[in-house]
């Protein structure tokens, strides 16, 4: 019996018509040197699959999605979606899911500290029906995070123990950013997703109308191969802004809470300068205004820095910016003394006159200044 030949078009044409199985999404951000030792190692993990790795890179200037691409001509499971303009890891993954027609789909992490070998098990559990996510967790038996040093460490602990509190997740590591997904369940969380910050597995829990099924998987946690980390203290400000919109977000506004946040720093700010100028034999009146002018640059910095970072002025704008917020802030002053002083004819109580006023004005400064200055 001759065996049957196949030609390579036939071969080509036959692996195409095998079912998709799985996606791996993988954000980056100034990963290059990951990029080939990470696709090393999944071919190794999932070579039992039909699988495919999307990169969602956020324009890295060390060209990790120059590179992705270079690859993705001769790899036809290798893609990229190459973001200008945007950042963040949370909005990255859900675009990277929506970028492909895959039923499962897997998160990792493009600087090789997650586990790869543990996909196989997270796979299984959703192929099998037994859970709508599988979570690769530090903290079940036989996890660990590694080398982390005691302080590292126990800002994980309490940040976990304040996700679950506030949320009532029902999982050991809610902070991880290892899973794996069906389609149908990161469907029914998009809706009410908040996209905010780094955790991506926190908000689609926290996010679905009914509780999950969840598989976890213990691994360890490795130390990163190449690159520097992305961990600042913008992640725990973004955590804390998540928390807050899942929360009280569907009542007030996550960057509200931030905008008035940042006013009561400045109102700190505007009593040590008052009190500063007074100490050094300043009239009330120059004090004052002293005071308010450096409250009000203040409350911009802040403001630029954390409750509009998406928006963020830079350079030149940033004069511009600060200009447009003394002016927004001069019209909210005025709103702030005309609605308390006709609140306090209306009534006597001057503190009920005074939390009118600055109510006012603080909403006031909210929405025009993210109209003028921070407008999209």
């Amino acid at each position: 019996m001759l065996m049957q030949l196949v030609r390579p078009e036939e071969a080509e044409l036959a692996d195409v018509a095998t079912p998709l199985q799985l996606a791996v999404i993988i954000p980056t951000f100034n990963e290059a040197g990951n990029v080939v030792p990470l696709l090393d190692k999944l071919s190794i993990a999932l070579a039992a699959y039909h699988w495919e790795a999307i990169f969602v890179d956020d324009n890295s200037p060390d060209g990790t999605a120059d590179l992705v691409r270079k690859i993705g001509q001769k790899d036809t499971r290798v893609r990229v979606v190459h973001r200008i303009g945007r950042r963040g890891l949370s909005s990255a993954v859900v675009e990277g899911m929506l970028a492909t027609s895959a039923p499962i789909l897997a998160v990792v992490d493009g600087d090789l500290q997650h586990d790869e070998t543990a996909l196989p098990k997270m796979i299984a559990a959703i192929e099998c029906d037994e859970a709508d996510i599988a979570i690769g967790t530090r903290y079940a038996k036989g996890g660990s995070v590694g080398d982390w040093n005691k302080l590292r460490h126990r800002a994980s602990q309490g940040a976990t123990w304040l996700g679950q509190k506030l949320l009532r997740v029902p999982i050991s590591d809610p902070m991880s950013g290892f899973m794996a997904i069906k389609r149908e369940t990161l469907m029914a969380a998009l809706p009410r997703l908040s996209g905010v910050g780094f955790k991506i597995l926190l908000d689609i829990v926290a996010s679905l109308p009914t509780p999950p099924r969840i598989t976890e998987v213990p691994y360890v946690f490795r130390s990163r191969l190449n690159g520097e980390s992305k961990a600042d203290s913008m992640i725990a400000l973004e955590y804390i802004s998540l928390l807050i919109d899942k929360t009280i977000g569907r009542f007030i506004p996550t960057r509200l809470v931030s905008f008035l946040a940042v006013g009561g720093l400045g109102v700190a700010v505007h009593l040590s300068v008052l009190g500063t100028a007074l100490a050094l034999g300043a009239t009330f009146l120059n004090g004052q205004f002293a005071a308010v002018a450096t409250a009000i640059a203040f409350n911009f910095y802040l403001n630029n820095r954390f409750t509009y970072r998406d928006r963020r002025l830079k350079g030149w704008k940033m004069l511009a910016g600060l200009l447009s917020f003394y002016l927004v802030s001069a019209v909210g002053a005025v709103a702030n003394i005309g609605i308390g002083n006709w609140v306090h004819q209306m009534d006597s109580q001057w503190w009920l006159a005074g939390m009118a006023g600055v109510v006012v004005g603080a909403v006031w400064n909210f929405a025009a200044s993210s109209f003028v200055t921070w407008r999209k």
